[in-house]
């Protein structure tokens, strides 16, 4: 009798766990249909038909100005950027191509769905694979599937290509665009849909937001920093902001108001000016004067944008009047999505301060970059710490599945940071200065990645580099202060 309840137990729990383990496998939190997906980890969908890609220099012949404003955009420089290049390299090298093949399918759909892209470097490709995020990829977008992702939200290029159709009247290049098409649109050489996928964020939203390409974790979330805002629901769209000027820009930032048709643009400016300013280099290289003007415009722009998404304000607080502690608020003025946002385990946003007495002797100061570009261990940053499976920190994207801090600044959100004071015996007026900066990477870490550019990219040749430069530090806001040691009125 006792052997046969011992027997039952065992075949019970047995039983359980077996069913338990069935159940995990079959149900992972992150499912991923590879058949669904055949380029994953990129996620791109591709309806093939017999008709191919179409270069933006053939855009151009119609499209003369769109295409003069694609022309050294952050789109069209995607691919070619030496920055990623060096990441992808890198990442390449650590975890093998097929991995890459997410970094690759939203800096070059075109040459990950066709094959053509086998690794970092840009020789022996087409202009098509080169030219990044071209007028046929956007315009070629017929949906997206962001319900049908491993995280169920929109993740490393979950859109649907579809540059042709075959019609009863033969193949067909078909582009989409967000207006109706008037009777002349195409020439006759593509037909016109319009696409009301081309008046949302989502259409942007495929490719930023990017997740580790195993473990699901969003390492880039712009797109639901904005969903999950003021501008969202207020109507105001990513190509609100990125489509047009600077002072349309400001318009839509600040009075929540859409742009007027004829104000957008196809710059896609945002706050990558370095790619902007190396850009510019590589165009006075090749003696492209007018091309290397057109891309410090596009410097200009990034900057601009940058100076005018946040303030500080610098609030004293006394005890007992006195004096003992400065309160820095910074907040997110006209960014729809947080500061910094993108890859924020790389950017730099922080605080500077610095306060003297009335003689110029230095009481406290916190955030002064070093000679080399570091930073010191009292920095204020607002930016995130990656780890990777062990917990421990990590910067490469292919190695971080989670943050060990996320500190960066919500749409119309401000943080607090608070410096205690010394004693101030003796001293009549402290001056105060704040800035906040922003660099776009460590210069230790964008040293590292410039030297692991790809052989057939020379630094030199293209971009006049001997050596990698001090990367540009922009100062987004600065506020000065002379406060009283002791409190006024008392």
């Amino acid at each position: 009798m006792l052997q046969r309840r011992v027997a039952l137990v065992l075949a019970t729990a047995v039983a359980f766990a077996t069913l338990a383990g069935t159940t995990h496998a079959a149900s992972p939190v992150f499912d991923v249909n590879r058949d669904f997906y055949p380029y994953y980890p990129s996620l791109i969908k591709w309806d093939k038909s017999t008709l191919d890609f179409t270069p933006p220099s053939v855009c151009q012949g119609c499209h003369e100005k769109q295409y003069k404003e694609w022309t050294g955009s952050v789109h069209q420089l995607a691919f070619q950027d030496p920055v990623y290049q060096g990441e992808l390299n890198k990442a390449v090298k650590a975890v093998g191509h097929e991995i890459s093949r997410q970094c690759e399918g939203c800096h070059s759909p075109a040459g990950v769905v066709t094959g053509e892209i086998k690794g970092p470097g840009n020789a022996g490709l087409s202009e098509m694979a080169l030219a990044g995020v071209s007028c046929d990829i956007c315009h070629s977008v017929s949906g997206t599937t962001h319900w049908q992702t491993p995280s169920h939200e929109p993740e490393n290029g979950s859109f649907i290509l579809a540059p042709g159709a075959e019609t009863k009247d033969g193949p067909r290049f078909v582009k989409r665009g967000p207006f109706t098409p008037g009777a002349e649109c195409g020439g006759g050489f593509h037909d016109c849909v319009e696409s009301p996928l081309h008046l949302q964020a989502d259409l942007c939203a495929s490719c930023h937001q990017v997740y580790h390409y195993d473990a699901h974790f969003p390492l880039e979330a712009t797109y639901l920093e904005w969903k999950h805002g003021p501008y969202a629901q207020r109507g105001i769209l990513c190509q609100d902001c990125h489509m047009v000027e600077t002072q349309a820009f400001l318009k839509a930032a600040d009075q929540f108001a859409k742009p007027q048709r004829g104000e957008y643009r196809h710059f896609f400016n945002g706050a990558n000016y370095l790619l902007s300013y190396l850009a510019a280099g590589a165009a006075r290289k090749a003696g492209n004067q007018e091309q290397a003007e057109s891309s410090m415009k596009q410097y200009a722009m990034a900057v601009d944008r940058l100076k005018s998404a946040a303030s500080v304000e610098i609030i004293p607080n006394y005890h007992k009047g006195e004096l003992t502690e400065l309160q820095v608020r910074v907040k997110n003025l006209r960014a729809g999505h947080n500061l910094p946002t993108s890859l924020t385990n790389v950017r730099q946003m922080w605080l500077e301060i610095v306060a003297k007495d009335e003689a110029g002797r230095t009481i406290l100061n916190s955030g002064q970059a070093g000679p080399d570009g570091s930073l010191p261990a009292n920095a204020r940053l607002f930016n995130s710490d990656g780890i990777g499976e062990d917990f421990h920190f990590a910067v490469d994207p292919w190695v971080v599945t989670s943050f060990s801090r996320h500190d960066t600044i919500p749409p119309r959100g401000y943080k607090d940071v608070h410096y205690g004071v010394p004693p101030l015996k003796g001293v009549k007026k402290l001056n105060v200065e704040v800035k906040l900066r922003y660099r776009q990477a460590d210069q230790k870490l964008a040293e590292a990645l410039l030297k692991a550019v790809p052989k057939d990219i020379d630094l030199k040749k293209t971009y006049g580099l001997t050596a990698v430069p001090p990367l540009p530090v922009v100062d987004m806001a600065v506020q000065k202060v002379a406060i009283t040691p002791r409190q006024p009125g008392r």
